[in-house]
């Protein structure tokens, strides 16, 4: 595997390109449990049949592990949203219905959002009353097994010469209720600072899948508190204000 050609950096793993190949190459703090865990929740989401990378190899590359995947040509959805302004609101339709064709899918072996969720609240840097307050809300929510991306936004989805989106990054995959998804998406466009797009783009979720903006809503301060336990400073102090917020209308 040719290691020359970098296509993105990010805390503790590069991903490279080579030919018609892509190598996730991992540093040695990462967990291997971790690694291999995602490679297998990529390939039961292949298994599904969704348009993403398939998975060519897990190997050892340079002592470090690394993950093989199909390479996609493309423009990733963001670039296109920064390059198309005026095509804003026909990306974020595009966006959507590519979420909801997941969200229509069914992997009964990824692991379940609620538990997941319910360990990184006890992990937040939260008080007791806080945290209880959460699991109370979290464990009251009804309980699906919805295929969801876990970091769904548009620099996760390449779209090919021909129109065709692949999705990439399926490290943070589960199986649980649709609308925690989509208040994840929310919350990851205002963290950069879209508000605009944001509103927007939970209109179109509600609208589209016929959900109460008020249901998504109770999700947010979950959501949040469970997204802060290994995000950046700066990351985890927009979060955790999310966490105060008690209701939203």
């Amino acid at each position: 595997m040719n290691l020359d050609n970098i296509l993105a950096e990010r805390k503790n793993k590069v991903i490279y390109k080579d030919g018609d190949s892509v190598a996730k190459v991992f540093d040695e703090s990462f967990p291997k449990s971790d690694i291999l865990n995602e490679a297998l929740n990529q390939a039961r989401v292949e298994e599904t049949g969704l348009n993403i990378p398939k998975i060519k190899e897990v190997t050892k590359i340079d002592g470090k592990w690394a993950i093989i995947s199909s390479y996609i040509e493309g423009k990733t959805l963001a670039q296109l949203m920064e390059e198309n302004p005026d095509k804003m609101d026909e990306y974020l339709e595009m966006f959507v219905d590519i979420q909801i064709s997941i969200l229509n899918k069914k992997a009964p072996l990824l692991n379940n959002l609620h538990d997941k969720m319910n360990r990184k609240i006890s992990e937040a840097d939260l008080d007791a009353a806080t945290k209880y307050e959460l699991h109370t809300r979290l464990n009251g929510m009804p309980k699906h097994s919805k295929v969801c991306h876990g970091d769904f936004n548009p620099s996760n989805i390449i779209i090919t010469d021909d129109g065709t989106p692949y999705i990439l990054d399926w490290s943070h995959v589960t199986q649980g209720n649709g609308s925690a998804d989509a208040a994840r998406t929310y919350l990851l466009f205002r963290l950069h600072k879209q508000d605009e797009i944001a509103e927007k783009y939970m209109k179109l979720f509600c609208e589209k899948t016929n959900t109460s903006r008020k249901y998504v809503n109770n999700w947010l301060p979950i959501v949040a508190a469970s997204q802060s336990v290994k995000g950046k400073p700066e990351e985890r102090e927009f979060l955790l204000s999310w966490v105060n917020i008690c209701e939203y209308q």
